[in-house]
């Protein structure tokens, strides 16, 4: 409110307000040393890499305790039903958002308009039957959108428009049932490249219905739907590279084709016609429509249909290359199968229950690159494939060979990549693989071998990769791979070995990763330092073995002591069962060591100099052992440290990491331990932590906790995982009660007793000022206007100066156009008095209670127009203060009210003062003198005319009555 009433609709209140506001603030910040309000703990997810992870949580709504940082937001499989406006408005570098698997059945428009960098979107297995208008609003950027399995009946015709950048659409298993909805789809999506609109009971395709225009779709996918006519009559599909038109394997009638043009679809390399029923016709159709540019042809599934005939005409077409015969029961295989197919280079026969394949049945096949005949009843390596020199790929997994003989594989001079796993081989030969010298994997694993019997010492001298995992092996001999001089992956896990003799992986010089887990090694065979071969090894897994110390004696022979490149070592699971310990130098030698598992060994304890060796350790995981407690010292090595993880090691405190200095750990584990306190100088040990997991623990709910607690829900940087659910075991009175609703109002904040003497005080002055501003508001304000009273009378008797004016005017700003067009008019202009106006008199610059105070004193009377609006005015109360604290002090006539609206005394309760002046002053009402207002200027002239004497005032005035 400005001097004299001027004032906007959202300053009436703002003294008060104002005061309020602030008060508020204070109030929050003190309390911020004492009860934090926000934080970075979440009840339902963790966050990873800035990947939120919120899957298989029980969650029914969008949780909204999610940092807006995350680039990527996992939904998937909750019970979410209803997506609001305001779930995801915080997310402005959110690339990925899943929401498949759960019960999406209504989304609120624009609940997606604040993602603008949303680039991937998955809605699979929801309930959204219908999408509603401009449901994508906002996803300009989006390229990937996934909707399938959801029930979609009806579509918008500006359900898509904003998605303007989208280039794959899977809308796949839905209900659209008519391609009149699919046209509706695709107007909206100029970019679209990739259509997927399998399973949506399409029972016809007719190009007319799609569009009028040419699409940019390269991939289409139209299978497992019912379609009995194809026809396309226009080239809509100018750039099509993939399509897939299988029918249903329960589909009976066969699809009636008709391509008006040989070059609608001449572009299509990829073609899927899996399940479909083909006849001549259909033959001759897919050899004149697609012969131009045809490369990949799958004919899956293809019951009732003579096979022979239908692959020999396929072959014809020159560009086809590539044949998938998956699921066709193709018992036998003879020579007349494959005869017209000289140009294939790729054939996949899965899943045919082959048992037999003729001898020449690939002798058509001259330049054969892939052959795929895995999960069929082959009971032996099949002597066709001897005819194929030019295989670089072979998959015989997942049949039931049991022998491999010494011409199984001959003249596979190009083989690179061999798959047997998961058959019946019991044992090798030595001469199995001489032939394969390109040979760069091997797949043996799920097998039953039991002897290698020298099938590696010689030959493959390109072996990369060696899979002999889960087999019957018992030992290693000497030399056992001399063979593979450029091995780099070999995987001998989950056999028995138990020998392991000196000198058996002599030649692996090119090895990185070795896998012996789930053997059973024990120490004796490290001791023989059989490791010493392998220089160049990065990644050693000797997990769920039977290796065991019971010192912590230095080793005379370390048995990594030749492994300076190695990076990662597991040794989690050994000697489960009986109390160990780790010689103090076990890991000598291992200088670049990035990674050590030791989870679940039952140690004891670490020596200090465990870790002397190597200083480059990034990870440290030696959860589930019996430690109890750490020494700082066995910390100080490896000052690198990111990642340690001690759960379930019955520590009684995290104290040693307050000197173990590892300043730059970023994820600590420690679940299940015996701590019940953590306290603020083991996290302000840790600068760099932004993953804390306390999971399992028993925490103490009292004043010790208080900072953690606080801590937990303030900090920004450090994700405590499940802080919601940390659970009080201690006291008694408060077993079961979450942490984190802990009430730690009365413990001490911080260790200084100076600032809690300083809270304490800052807390009791608020509630003084409180207290005065509800209760002693009047009494204060008349103690202060009564000292500017007495000033300013004081200044003017100093003074001896005469008043400056007749009267000032203090008025709403809502009144302002009465004052101008009827008061001044009257008293300026017809009666010649002298009036202060604030808009008009008042000294720029100057504070407005300086010169409200200046006018009233500076004026014989104060005349106060009134009315509701006056009333409501906090700038109006201070003017008639002022004048009634002048009216008390000098006992003189000076105030004059003028009541511009019939108010009744009802309303004028709330308004303490201006009922007391009413009860001993008379007023003037301008609404009662409109018959006769020559007599209402006539008693305000008179009324301006008196002396200051009260009587003679009641006298003029008492011709009004009283509200």
């Amino acid at each position: 409110m400005a001097p004299g009433g001027k004032e906007d609709k959202t300053m009436q209140k703002g003294g008060s307000e104002c005061f309020k506001l602030s008060f508020v603030f204070l109030l929050l910040n003190i309390s911020s040393f004492v009860v934090p309000v926000t934080g970075f703990y979440m009840k339902s997810c963790h966050i990873s890499y800035n990947n939120a992870i919120c899957t298989k949580s029980n969650l029914d709504a969008v949780p909204q305790d999610i940092p807006s940082t995350v680039e990527s937001f996992d939904l998937s499989e909750n019970k979410i039903s209803i997506i609001q406006a305001s779930n995801f408005k915080n997310f402005p570098v959110l690339t990925q958002l899943d929401l498949k698997s759960n019960f999406i059945k209504q989304i609120h428009r624009g609940a997606f308009a604040d993602l603008i960098s949303l680039k991937k979107f998955n809605l699979n297995d929801n309930m959204l039957v219908v999408l509603g208008d401009d449901l994508f609003q906002g996803l300009s950027n989006l390229t990937e959108l996934r909707l399938k399995s959801n029930g979609i009946k009806s579509v918008s015709s500006t359900s898509f428009k904003s998605l303007t950048s989208l280039t794959f659409l899977d809308i796949s298993r839905n209900k659209l049932y008519h391609l009149t909805k699919v046209h509706t789809i695709l107007q909206q999506l100029p970019n679209l490249r990739e259509l997927s609109l399998e399973s949506n009971n399409l029972t016809t395709f007719y190009s007319w219905e799609l569009t009028n225009s040419s699409l940019k779709l390269t991939s289409l996918d139209l299978s497992q739907n019912p379609i009995a006519v194809f026809r396309i009559t226009a080239d809509v599909f100018p750039n099509l590279t993939w399509l897939n038109i299988g029918l249903p394997s329960s589909k009976k009638t066969q699809m009636k084709w008709d391509i008006r043009n040989k070059t609608f679809l001449s572009r299509v390399s990829t073609l899927d016609v899996s399940g479909l029923k083909i006849n001549n016709d259909t033959r001759k159709m897919l050899r004149e429509n697609f012969n131009p540019s045809l490369t990949s042809l799958r004919m899956n599934k293809m019951n009732n249909t003579l096979l022979t005939a239908l692959v020999n005409v396929s072959c014809t077409i020159p560009t086809v290359s590539t044949l998938q015969l998956k699921h066709n029961n193709l018992h036998y295989i003879n020579a007349q199968f494959f005869q017209l197919c000289i140009n294939i280079t790729e054939i996949y026969l899965a899943r045919n229950n082959m048992k037999n394949i003729s001898e020449d049945a690939f002798r058509s096949l001259r330049g054969l690159q892939i052959l795929s005949l895995t999960q069929n009843k082959l009971p032996c390596v099949p002597a066709a494939i001897r005819n194929l020199p030019t295989l670089q790929k072979l998959d015989l997994s997942k049949n039931k060979i049991k022998t491999l003989e010494c011409n199984d594989f001959t003249n596979l001079t190009k083989l690179r990549q061999l798959s047997l796993h998961q058959n019946s081989i019991s044992a090798l030969k030595e001469c199995v693989f001489k032939d394969l010298i390109r040979l760069e994997v091997l797949e043996l694993q799920n097998n039953s071998i039991s002897k290698l019997e020298g099938a590696f010492k010689i030959y493959l001298p390109n072996l990369k990769q060696l899979r002999l995992n889960l087999n019957e092996l018992t030992a290693i001999r000497h030399g056992e791979f001399a063979g593979l001089q450029s091995l780099q992956n070999l995987s001998l896990n989950d056999n028995h070995i138990n020998v392991l003799e000196n000198g058996s992986f002599l030649g692996l010089r090119n090895l990185t990763d070795i896998q012996l887990n789930a053997n059973k090694i024990d120490e004796k065979g490290l001791r023989k330092g059989f490791f010493h071969d392998l220089i160049n090894l990065k990644t050693l897994d000797l997990r769920d073995n039977t290796i065991k110390y019971f010192e912590s004696v230095a080793l005379p022979d370390p048995p990594f002591s030749k492994l300076s490149h190695l990076q990662k070592l597991v040794f989690l699971g050994n000697n489960r069962r009986l109390k160990s310990l780790l010689p103090s130098n076990f890991l000598q030698g291992l200088t670049n060591l990035l990674v050590f598992n030791a989870r679940n060994v039952q140690l004891l304890s670490l020596h200090k100099d465990t870790f002397t060796y190597t200083p480059q350790l990034q990870t440290l995981d030696i959860s589930a052992n019996d430690l109890m407690d750490l020494s700082p010292e066995l910390f100080y090595p490896i000052q690198g440290l990111l990642s340690l993880y001690i759960s379930t090691t019955s520590l009684q405190s995290l104290d040693f990491l307050i000197e173990a200095n590892l300043t730059k750990l970023e994820f600590l584990q420690a679940r299940k331990n015996q701590y019940s306190v953590v306290g603020e100088k083991v996290i302000k040990s840790l600068p760099a932590l932004v993953y804390l997991d306390l999971q399992g623990n028993s925490f103490t709910c009292d004043c010790d906790n208080a900072w953690f607690k606080s801590w937990a829900v303030i900090n920004k940087q450090t994700q405590v995982y499940d802080a919601y659910n940390f659970v009080c075991n201690y006291p008694s009175n408060l077993k079961g009660m979450k942490l984190l609703d802990l009430n730690v109002r009365s413990c001490t904040v911080d260790i200084d007793f100076i600032y809690f003497i300083c809270t304490t005080c800052m807390i009791l002055l608020f509630m003084l000022v409180s207290f005065t501003y509800h209760f002693l508001w009047w009494q204060l304000a008349y103690a202060y206007y009564l000292f500017l009273a007495l000033l300013f009378d004081t200044k003017l008797k100093n003074k001896q100066a005469p008043n400056q004016y007749d009267a000032f005017v203090s008025y709403n700003t809502h009144d302002e156009p009465w004052v101008i067009r009827e008061l001044l008019p009257k008293l300026e202009g017809e009666q010649d008095w002298r009036l202060c106006l604030h808009h008009r008199d008042f000294e720029p610059g100057k504070p407005i209670i300086d010169n409200i105070t200046d006018a009233i004193y500076g004026s014989r009377k104060t005349i106060c127009v009134i009315s509701r609006r006056y009333l409501e005015s906090e700038w109006c109360s201070r003017e008639i203060q002022v004048a009634s604290f002048r009216l008390f002090d000098e006992q003189k006539d000076v105030l004059i009210m003028v009541f511009l609206e019939d108010i009744p005394i009802a309303q004028l309760s709330p308004y303490y003062r201006m009922r007391k002046l009413l009860k001993r002053r008379t007023y003037l009402s301008w609404p009662r003198a409109e018959a006769h207002p020559e007599l209402f200027w006539e008693k305000l002239r008179q009324a301006l005319k008196t002396g200051e004497d009260l009587g003679e005032d009641r006298f003029l005035l008492n011709v009004v009555a009283g509200p």
